[in-house]
């Protein structure tokens, strides 16, 4: 996959090697075009990239992908700066970004592409989203929301989506973006 040099909103890269300092988080929460704005609109995040995770098709493209044979689901790379924001920061942000109760689905973006998932790099990642998941579960019942259908499973490998892809709502700003939170805060 053709993947532009710079970010089109912040300038900068796409893709790594990144700076040692950095550390890679990577989430899927429906539709990648609205997931990826929320996280670059987090002070602390260097850079992010639409792409593709979690299935059994090497290389993937967005044709494959929402066909539902490849296994991928829509996700967003998100590299970002530990001095200025944390892990469980990041989840807060995905938890308060979506409906995670929501299966294979987001509002009316339907199928198995658009599930909610955390894909995890590291085994303290993995524990950290854990806890957050019992968390905001506890929260949503108490506000009479449903159970939450976010799977959290190690990252394989993250393909980086087409060129078009790529932080499509600062280069369309009335695109569509089905992305919706439950309005419970996630502590």
């Amino acid at each position: 996959m053709t993947v532009p040099d710079q970010h089109f909103v912040n300038g900068n890269p796409l893709q790594g090697p990144f700076e040692q300092h950095l550390q890679q988080a990577v989430f899927g929460l429906g539709c990648f075009w609205g997931a990826e704005r929320f996280f670059w609109q987090t002070t602390g995040v260097f850079s992010t990239a639409a792409g593709y995770a979690g299935g059994k098709t090497a290389e993937p493209d967005y044709q494959a992908v929402c066909s539902g044979q490849t296994g991928h689901a829509e996700v967003v790379q998100v590299i970002f700066d530990p001095a200025t924001i944390n892990y469980a920061e990041l989840l807060k942000v995905f938890w308060e970004s979506h409906d995670p109760t929501q299966g294979d689905r987001q509002g009316n973006d339907i199928g198995t592409q658009y599930r909610s998932v955390i894909y995890t790099i590291d085994k303290t990642q993995n524990e950290a989203a854990m806890q957050s998941l019992a968390a905001y579960q506890t929260e949503l019942t108490a506000a009479g929301c449903g159970q939450i259908t976010t799977a959290v499973a190690p990252l394989d490998t993250f393909y980086y989506a087409e060129d078009y892809h790529q932080q499509y709502l600062a280069k369309n700003p009335g695109g569509y973006c089905g992305l919706g939170g439950t309005g419970v805060t996630c502590a």
